[in-house]
Parts: structure tokens; sequence; C-alpha cells
């Protein structure tokens, strides 16, 4: 083989073996904007689609339950609000055990907080979920028609989905009373996050 021809084969494939690195790099990396006790926010490799709006009041949303409840950040107002994002029925166990963790955890659960599991599933099809795993019937699941809301907030392109721009990952909004966003972390590793929560909610009051 020509020694010219050799060499620019050689470089195509370190150009491609590079390329792939940091591309799975970016995939792998976990994302969380949140807000020290003096206001200053610190960063960690977030996509812009959500990142901004830390500090910020949060977008108007709107979910309802299996039963017709409706969760609003108007109704909401006064009350610490988390937002947990997650592929809902195809995620198990990873997000079904997460859901079933924020619903059991009592330091979650108070008069002051409110934790919703948003899922775009028909709510129709959750009951497949709970007969599978009856303690997601003591969690708050909404669902996010045509994943709008998810959309809005940039959960269809974060780092944790495994269905990218379709749908969301494993990612976190904790709202304060006032209704502004003061934590946000998406978790590509979808692993449980309760005490990181209760700590930056420990930071509201």
């Amino acid at each position: 083989m020509d020694k010219k021809v050799s060499t620019i084969i050689i470089a195509i494939v370190i150009i491609a073996v590079v390329g792939l690195l940091i591309w799975s790099g970016g995939k792998n990396q976990t994302a969380v904007v949140s807000t020290d006790d003096h206001g200053h926010s610190s960063t960690n490799t977030v996509a812009t689609e959500f990142k901004d709006y830390l500090d910020k009041p949060v977008p108007e949303y709107s979910f309802a339950d299996r039963n017709g409840k409706i969760y609003s950040s108007e109704n909401l107002r006064g009350k610490n609000v988390i937002l947990f994002f997650n592929e809902g029925l195809m995620c198990y166990p990873a997000c079904w055990n997460q859901i079933v963790a924020l619903a059991k955890d009592e330091r979650l659960n108070q008069d002051d907080t409110v934790v919703l599991s948003v899922v775009v599933d028909p709510p129709e099809e959750w009951q497949k979920a709970i007969d599978k795993m009856p303690e997601l019937a003591e969690a708050t699941v909404v669902f996010d028609k045509d994943a709008e809301i998810s959309r809005k907030f940039g959960m269809l392109t974060v780092a944790s989905s495994m269905h990218y721009g379709s749908l969301p990952g494993h990612t976190y909004v904790l709202i304060d009373k006032d209704g502004v966003v003061k934590h946000i972390f998406d978790d590509p590793n979808m692993s449980i996050h309760n005490d990181q929560l209760v700590a930056e909610i420990a930071k509201l009051n």
C-alpha cells in the first residue's frame, strides 16, 4: 500500500477514535446546578436548556395525577417543590426505585414540601407499573401529556435521556416556596438522589 495512503488512513482512524471518546465522555457526565448560601451558582457540564432557569422564576407548569388532581406552579406556591423528570414505564427498575424512594422518605414528605414524579406515559397505562411494583401507588406521579412541560424545561435533551429528544431521563428540579428554581441535577447513572435533595432543601430554610 502506498505510504501516503497508509498515513491518511491512520490519521482518519485516530480522528474517529478521539471524536468517539469526546462524545462518550460528554454523554456520561453528570450535570449539577445549585446555589450556595451566598447566592452564587456552581455548575458542572450543564446543558444550556435548563441551566438558565437557576435562580429564576420557574416556567409555568401544570400536571394532573391519575385521579385528575392538578398540581401547578400557581397552586404550589408557598411550598418547596421537587420535580423528578423520568422515563416512567420503560425505566425499570432505576426510575421506579427512585419514585418509591422519594415517596417513602419522611424527610421529603413534610407539610411544606411536595414531590412530583413526572412521566410522559398515558395515565391509563401507569396501572401496569403499580401492578408490578405496588409501592408506586404511594407516590405522587403526574402526567406530562405530549411531553409538553418536559420540553419546556429542556428535559428531553439531557445527558441522562436514553431516548434523546423524545423522553426525559433522570433529572431533578428543586423549586423554593417563592417559585424560584434553586437546584437542578441530571444523573445519567440513575441513582437514588434523596440525600442531596434533603441537603438542598435545608439550605432554603
